[in-house]
């Protein structure tokens, strides 16, 4: 913060705070459960309750490569823990959107079922507020299910694929 009590963003400028206040409007109409927007080294991340009510609005510089895939990792592993049916892993939706099996409309799908895919892969596309998000599979295995239909909305969470995972 400055002697103001503005917070200080990238180069001692003043966050915009303007635009802040737009993110958590757009969270709050969206449905969506975080925003996150990065521009160099700030990172401004606004969260929501379930509910949808704006809970959380934290911006913090992100010095280091490794810092920043950090929380990535752990998101990766409270995946994992999610209860799986008869040992298959569910990939599930990290927002509210739009599921698209393939990158563009007339392309081949990313993945079909009996595909053996790895972590890290693309499965899938769910487009949310115009924003097309690659969903990657968190383990290695083979694609035993595709959950969701093709053009059609998915909700927050909702399992998207099975996996078996590889043993």
């Amino acid at each position: 913060m400055n002697n103001g009590g503005e917070p200080k963003g990238q180069a001692g400028m003043p966050l915009p705070l303007d635009d802040v206040g737009k993110l958590v409007e757009l969270l709050a109409e969206s449905g969506v459960g975080e925003i996150r927007v990065r521009q160099g080294e700030l990172e401004i991340t606004v969260k929501a309750k379930p509910e949808a009510a704006p809970v959380a609005v934290s911006a913090e510089p992100r010095v280091h490569a490794a810092e920043a895939a950090v929380p990535d990792a752990q998101v990766l592993e409270t995946q994992a823990e999610v209860p799986s049916t008869n040992g298959l892993h569910a990939v599930r939706s990290p927002v509210v959107g739009t599921f698209y099996r393939a990158p563009a409309p007339g392309e081949g799908p990313y993945v079909e079922v009996g595909d053996k895919v790895r972590a890290g892969q693309t499965l899938c596309i769910v487009e949310a507020m115009k924003l097309m998000n690659e969903i990657p599979s968190d383990v290695s295995g083979e694609v035993v299910e595709i959950l969701a239909e093709n053009s059609g909305g998915v909700e927050y969470d909702q399992p998207l694929f099975h996996i078996r995972p590889e043993a």
